[in-house]
């Protein structure tokens, strides 16, 4: 948990949240924090407990164990991931772990990578027949040589109003909605600071909802949720504080589009090569399609995330599903031939 990502305090979290929901008749568990720096430690309770990852960090030195890389293997038989963005949920952890031969949760190098890259993972989605949004990417060395060509351009094919984003970031960071050409450059600017790729995508009108995806060869969609933002993007606040946003489980939508919803999310798993357990951000507009937007290929696992409420809806509680995901991530590491 923790980590070097713009999403590291959601990882403190739902780092906690799993350590402290896991079943201790079953596993023992071990809570490891990842510094701003990539460096790991086990941390004691008192530290775990903290209010952030900058007050943990404080104590390391004096209250926790340094862990090298290279001695996880001798530390734990099984990674659970509480991680999410980058280093932690876009191939690269998976990257190390595959190496030093310790199974862990979610899915593989590659189909953590691809849900990392929002562009890359549109441009498979829309070739497996999947409606994505409108979406240009937009690079700082073209921006910065070419700024009036690359704003015909969108006007043209994506038009206002838009909305201005990272590559490569969740958990709503640096999202902006933009009215005019006149305000797109001040959201590049923000995109930059975070990524080298800033996408604009088209404004959609319609029905935000998220779907939990869980399994491997065969994929099961939980009960999809519909998310009502309190402003015109959701924000953080929204998907991961207490009392902020507001989830519907299930969506209000006739069964017939909640199983449309549901065929979605679990098509844009095994096109993206996903494993074990997924949550897909999608849109459902006025005219029936059902948009992705996203895959988030390690979910926010706070105790009021959205994929605890659709569990819920199924009979399952936490503890169970934090037990099915780690049943699932050791089949499948079980049968894997080279990395995942």
């Amino acid at each position: 948990m923790g980590g070097m990502s713009s999403e590291r305090e959601v990882s403190l979290e739902s780092g906690r949240n799993i350590f402290s929901k896991m079943d201790r008749q079953k596993y023992d568990p071990i809570p490891i924090f990842m510094d701003s720096e990539g460096l790991l430690w086990e941390i004691p309770i008192k530290l775990l407990m903290r209010n952030s990852t900058s007050d943990i960090e404080e104590d390391l030195g004096r209250e926790a164990e340094k862990i090298p890389y290279e001695k996880l293997k001798s530390l734990a038989d099984f990674i659970y991931i509480g991680l999410h963005g980058k280093y932690g949920e876009d191939g690269c952890l998976q990257g190390l772990l595959e190496l030093l031969k310790i199974p862990y949760t979610g899915s593989g190098v590659l189909g953590s990578a691809l849900g990392a890259d929002k562009y890359t993972s549109r441009n498979v989605l829309a070739m497996s027949g999947i409606n994505v949004p409108r979406t240009k990417a937009v690079s700082i060395k073209e921006w910065e040589s070419n700024r009036d060509k690359i704003l015909d351009i969108l006007e043209g094919d994506i038009g206002f109003p838009c909305v201005v984003k990272p590559a490569r970031e969740g958990c709503s960071t640096a999202v902006k909605k933009v009215v005019s050409k006149e305000c797109i450059a001040e959201a590049f600017l923000t995109a930059f600071d975070w990524d080298n790729v800033a996408l604009v995508e088209e404004f959609i009108e319609g029905t935000e909802v998220t779907c939990g995806v869980i399994g491997n060869e065969e994929p099961v969609a939980l009960i999809p949720s519909e998310t009502i933002p309190t402003e015109d993007v959701l924000s953080l606040k929204d998907k991961f504080l207490y009392g902020q946003g507001e989830n519907k489980t299930p969506a209000r939508f006739p069964e017939d589009m909640l199983r449309k919803i549901q065929d979605v999310a679990v098509r844009t798993f095994l096109a993206l090569g996903l494993k074990v357990y997924a949550r897909i951000d999608m849109f459902v507009l006025n005219d029936g399609r059902v948009l992705v937007l996203e895959s988030n290929s390690l979910p926010g696992m706070t105790p009021s995330t959205v994929l605890f409420h659709q569990a819920a809806a199924s009979g399952i509680t936490q503890t169970e599903l934090i037990s099915r995901i780690i049943r699932l991530s050791l089949d499948v590491h079980a049968k894997k031939k080279g990395p995942l």
